[in-house]
């Protein structure tokens, strides 16, 4: 593996793409902790520590760090990359949505690269838009104290003029990590968008880690305390346990036969061949959880804002703990939540009648199927019969921090990084980045990182 390794820096082009990615990631990262000028810092982090320690795993807090989690943002921090990349994100599945439901960008999509640029040319200007809303949203939430009673700006900053100039420095930000994405899309290596999410994971994961194992400094490491071995042992295995089932559930395919019909061209017989046509366990990947989880914010806020408004009603007190302590209802809620949105994106993203209609036109089939309505019919049976496997993998992922961390007594925080969906994406967003190496290596008829020496 070394030797493979020191090979991937042996290539020119290789290497300054890599290098090139690492600098443009290393930017982002000084950009995160640089503040917004009219925020009072310090009056801020008080007010996020006083959340996380009485607003429980379900708080305010831990709201805030799953949306830092999946849009590579500091929303916590009070910085000019707070929204981090979400606007971006939600604009490109705005439009992706639209695409299937609005004819004319449907058409845009069927024009190749021409049309692909003028759509990612409408997610910039809705991309702007969304940020110019949240921002603006979020400075009148620090100007009225995030409901702590305290004044987030600092004297002299709390006016219309200023709110409007921190929206501005926010959507600033989140346009240059939009165009961070961007460069490393077309200079770079792997996916910008997904890189800046994982960096953000992985940023956060020592500081996680050390919340784990600082118990051992402080109580001393035995059995059954805060940092037993065999507590910390438990851990271990699960997170080996969640690495290797993300790699299987990522890579694992179903693969269809397929047979090339047979021609007669200048007096010899073409086609004929036999191959594969390979379709994904878990075709819709990570959006799902992030469908899920930001939908189950709603009730959250909804029943707490019906608890502080009809405090003797006992029914509104129940459902706000089942979901602010992600009980029973809340994981039940989760993983119905799972299955809907992976049958609902991948019946956005794979089209088994379009797929049946190109085989036709590429004179392939599949054995035993009529090309057209019966191959398309029988392509969308497998689709929805796989999905329901990768939907109940994603649903045990989803849900994995949560049992750690109510039976364990670790912080939710913990237990999202070393077992749950910051890890599902960094596993993730690795394999593809290590896919798109080797795709140089073979190019250029080295041996891939994922390909055995004996296999040369």
């Amino acid at each position: 593996m070394f030797d493979k390794l020191v090979t991937v820096f042996r290539i020119p082009e290789l290497r300054q793409k890599i290098f090139l990615t690492m600098i443009l990631l290393a930017v982002y990262r000084m950009g995160y902790w640089l503040p917004l000028p009219m925020v009072n810092q310090e009056v801020f982090a008080e007010t996020m520590n006083q959340y996380k320690q009485n607003g429980s795993d379900g708080g305010f807090a831990q709201v805030i760090q799953m949306v830092s989690l999946f849009s590579a943002s500091s929303i916590g921090n009070a910085t000019i990359f707070g929204l981090g990349i979400m606007p971006y994100i939600s604009a490109s599945i705005i439009f992706q949505l639209l695409g299937t439901v609005y004819p004319p960008l449907e058409k845009l999509q069927k024009e190749g690269e021409a049309g692909r640029r003028k759509i990612n040319e409408y997610t910039r200007y809705a991309t702007v838009l969304i940020c110019l809303v949240q921002s603006y949203f979020w400075m009148g939430g620090l100007n009225s104290g995030l409901g702590s009673g305290q004044n987030l700006l600092l004297d002299g900053y709390n006016s219309q003029f200023y709110l409007v100039l921190g929206a501005f420095i926010m959507t600033t930000g989140t346009v240059f990590l939009m165009w961070l994405g961007e460069q490393i899309d077309e200079f770079g290596i792997g996916n910008g968008i997904s890189l800046l999410i994982m960096a953000g994971i992985l940023a956060q994961m020592p500081t996680a880690g050390w919340e784990l194992i600082r118990p051992a400094f402080e109580e001393g490491i035995g059995l059954g305390t805060q940092a037993g071995v065999d507590r910390l042992l438990l851990l271990a295995i699960l997170f080996i346990a969640v690495v290797v089932g993300v790699i299987a559930i990522t890579q694992g395919q179903r693969q269809i036969p397929i047979q090339s019909a047979k021609h007669v061209r200048g007096g010899r017989m073409m086609g004929g061949n036999r191959q594969f046509l390979p379709l994904k366990v878990n075709q819709s990947g990570v959006m799902p959880i992030i469908f899920a989880s930001s939908l189950l914010m709603i009730p959250y806020f909804l029943f707490t804002f019906l608890v502080n408004t009809f405090p003797n009603v006992g029914f509104f007190r129940m459902l706000n703990s089942a979901f602010g302590d992600r009980g029973l209802i809340y994981n039940l809620c989760f993983v119905g939540l799972i299955y809907f949105f992976c049958y609902f994106w991948t019946a956005i993203t794979f089209n088994p009648k379009d797929m049946a209609e190109n085989l036709k036109d590429y004179g392939s089939f599949i054995p035993g199927y009529r090309p057209g309505a019966r191959t398309a019919s029988y392509l969308e049976q497998v689709m929805v019969r796989i999905t329901y496997v990768g939907a109940g993998f994603l649903a045990i992922i989803a849900i994995i921090p949560t049992i750690v961390a109510q039976s364990l007594g670790i912080p939710f925080l913990i237990a999202s990084f070393y077992g749950g969906t910051g890890l599902l994406i960094v596993v993730s967003v690795g394999l593809d980045l290590v896919q798109k190496i080797d795709s140089h290596l073979v190019m250029r008829n080295y041996t891939g990182l994922l390909e055995p020496e004996q296999e040369r």
